[in-house]
């Protein structure tokens, strides 16, 4: 087979990560994994991540539906949202660093806590305990005992079983005696669902993905390079302008005309799969997307919480979204001229009604 060009590479990025609409457990599943973020503007990242992929999705979904799906909370290559069959894979997990008897047997107390209780939330630990305040990575003070439960879930000891907000409520793992794993051979498959997550990727997306794993599995970073050196070989891949990509083995990457790709706009999270990968997406579309959240803001380009915006395969630029009396209120923004033709109007229109039903606006 022939090398795809860039152009049908970045047409089947786009068409395999927004597939058709789905059930929430059979998308999260499919993707992989869902980056989560606690900012809502309009909405969390990983709703907004959701909802392309989930039939009739409405912001707050995952929250609501989780505790009735074998979805969890944990760390993989960051912070998400994963099916429970991958989290079993990283555990037992060592813990960020080693803990003393001390912590140990803190852990072991509150363990004891939580199962009396079924679910407790973090200022019902630290009343009990009084565990006092730690320095946080920021410079400032945090809870100990939310400290200690963040570890714990970490480690597999606690799962989140809900949230009240932005506030995760704990529950006992259930822990079934684990078999021993091949540390390679796991790396190689939480290797594989995180490049089916994030496909096609230049080789030096799949080293960086492989060196975020380290911080879902430490236990077995030590089957990193060689995990690398497997992938490669087991991936299938192409040399397309100067740069070797890779994507699953399974998938072909199809030659399409421009008239193939749908006449759509969205409006995606800073975090979508489709934009993730900054340096492909400077291949993809030609310019620089940074997410400027933490940027003061007289040093923003494109605001506070700017959404690529998506028309047919192209980001031609992005969004921001308020929520003023009750309207959905766009601030929308071209890295050239903005399309003129009706198609465009109407699909951006269309985008904005879907965004106002999916915050509940009417």
């Amino acid at each position: 087979m022939p090398a795809p060009t860039l152009d049908e590479l970045r047409r089947y990025a786009v068409a395999r990560s927004l597939f058709a609409p789905t059930t929430l457990t059979r998308a999260v599943a499919r993707l992989g994994f869902v980056q989560a973020d606690p900012l809502r503007a309009p909405a969390r990242a990983q709703d907004l991540i959701l909802r392309p992929r989930v039939e009739g999705y409405r912001a707050g979904d995952l929250d609501r539906r989780s505790t009735r799906s074998p979805i969890e909370e944990d760390f993989l290559i960051n912070y998400g949202y994963l099916h429970r069959k991958t989290q079993a894979l990283m555990h037992p997990r060592e813990p960020r660093r080693p803990w003393d008897e001390a912590r140990q047997e803190r852990a072991r107390e509150v363990l004891a806590f939580v199962r009396d209780r079924g679910v407790v939330h973090p200022r019902e630990v630290d009343a009990r305990f009084a565990h006092g305040k730690i320095k946080s990575w920021f410079g400032g003070t945090s809870n100990a005992s939310t400290e200690l439960l963040d570890g714990m879930h970490y480690v597999g000891l606690l799962r989140v079983a809900r949230r009240e907000g932005t506030t995760r409520l704990y529950a006992a793992r259930e822990r079934a005696h684990a078999p021993a794993r091949d540390g390679g051979a796991t790396f190689d498959a939480l290797l594989d669902l995180v490049v089916r997550t994030y496909a096609p990727l230049p080789a030096s997306t799949l080293m960086q993905l492989a060196r975020f794993l380290c911080g879902g599995v430490p236990q077995w970073r030590a089957h990193r390079a060689a995990a690398v050196q497997r992938a490669r070989a087991r991936l299938a891949s192409a040399e397309v302008e100067g740069a070797i990509w890779y994507w699953p083995a399974d998938e072909r990457v199809k030659a399409s005309e421009r008239d193939d790709v749908e006449e759509r706009v969205w409006l995606l999270a800073p975090f979508d799969p489709v934009v993730w990968d900054r340096a492909r997406f400077e291949r993809f579309w030609g310019w620089s997307y940074r997410f400027e959240a933490y940027t003061p803001a007289k040093d923003r380009l494109r605001g506070h919480y700017a959404l690529p915006l998506l028309w047919r395969d192209r980001v031609i630029g992005w969004a921001n979204l308020a929520v003023t009396g009750g309207r959905l209120v766009p601030d929308v923004g071209f890295v050239g001229a903005r399309p003129r033709s009706a198609a465009f109007r109407a699909a951006l229109d269309d985008e904005l009604h879907r965004m106002r039903a999916f915050l509940g606006l009417g």
